[in-house]
């Protein structure tokens, strides 16, 4: 008897030689199991976090955090200490979950004790819930730079129920804690989420400073080692990326290096403004629009296309 459910009333007959093309499917799994070191069925159930359970977990927490604006529509303020507690428990416990996934798994990889790993994941999510009131303070100056930075922004609250800028932030404040914590898998999937409903690719390991604004946002790159300062705002389609690659004698990439701009305070960069390497734009500085750099400039700097073509430093004060 075969393995695949009868087909529907309507197609009684197998156009898609189903058994087959699973038969053949298993076959590439224990390939690749096998290539890889892996043992088929070793665990059982489920080796790494899951995707859609960070995004209900994430979508969970926003609501958290900013509950008469991003919980749920019939939330009165009477109840709001009841919902975010509750929400917390739920939420909190089910990135417990999912943290202990990822250690778990690096666990083996590394033939590590996994009930360490289990004890480890209670301490980094209690950690976590504990840093949830600082990361809401520094997001309200997010939501602030935003009001004050965008002349279109009629209010607070449209700002955090708008701006796809304002809810990548949301998300890579949470997931930068998760990162400095050690469950970069976790972040990764956190941010990964985010750039796929706002365009803007902020990797976790990325510093950012309090009041930062990312105005329209579609586009935007920010790499893994860039820091940014106070009070730094910039537009859509900005990179903030690695000028070159360095390889070891194998030819595989080095990681870890150093190799994203830093940004100071209160700089401004404008739309379509590519940064790249391990450059520092100094303090107050201003990039215009469509900008290709790969050289630090000083403090106070008025950079744009067509001073860059008309001085040797390019520098306008």
């Amino acid at each position: 008897m075969s393995d695949i459910p009868e087909a529907s009333a309507d197609s009684r007959t197998d156009n898609w030689q189903l058994q087959q093309i699973v038969n053949q499917l298993r076959t590439a799994r224990d390939d690749w199991r096998t290539r890889n070191g892996r043992v088929s069925g070793e665990h059982g159930g489920r080796e790494l976090p899951s995707r859609a359970a960070m995004r209900d977990i994430l979508e969970a927490l926003c609501g958290a955090l900013f509950p008469m604006r991003l919980g749920p529509v019939d939330l009165r303020e009477e109840s709001e200490d009841f919902y975010v507690g509750h929400t917390l428990d739920v939420s909190l416990n089910a990135l417990l979950a999912q943290a202990r996934l990822e250690l778990r798994y690096v666990a083996r990889q590394h033939g590590e004790n996994v009930s360490a790993a289990d004890t480890h994941a209670v301490q980094l999510i209690q950690d976590f819930a504990s840093a949830l009131p600082v990361i809401r303070r520094l997001l309200d100056t997010d939501v602030l730079a935003a009001y004050h930075g965008d002349p279109a922004a009629r209010s607070v609250d449209e700002v955090l129920l708008c701006y796809p800028g304002i809810l990548a932030v949301i998300h890579h404040r949470l997931a930068h804690h998760l990162y400095r914590a050690g469950l970069p898998l976790l972040a990764r999937i956190s941010s990964e989420i985010a750039h796929s409903a706002t365009g803007i690719d902020i990797h976790p390991g990325a510093q950012i400073g309090q009041s930062f604004f990312i105005d329209h946002g579609t586009g935007v790159v920010i790499g893994e080692t860039a820091i940014i300062g106070e009070r730094v705002r910039i537009y859509q389609a900005v990179t903030l990326g690695a000028k070159r690659f360095p390889a070891d004698e194998d030819g595989q990439l080095q990681k870890g290096h150093a190799r994203h701009p830093i940004v100071e305070d209160d700089v401004v960069i404008y739309a379509g403004a590519t940064i790249l390497g391990r450059i520092t734009i100094g303090e107050g500085s201003t990039i215009g629009g469509n900008v290709w750099l790969t050289r630090s400039v000083p403090a106070g700097c008025n950079l744009t296309q067509a001073n860059l073509l008309q001085q040797d430093d390019g520098c306008q004060k």
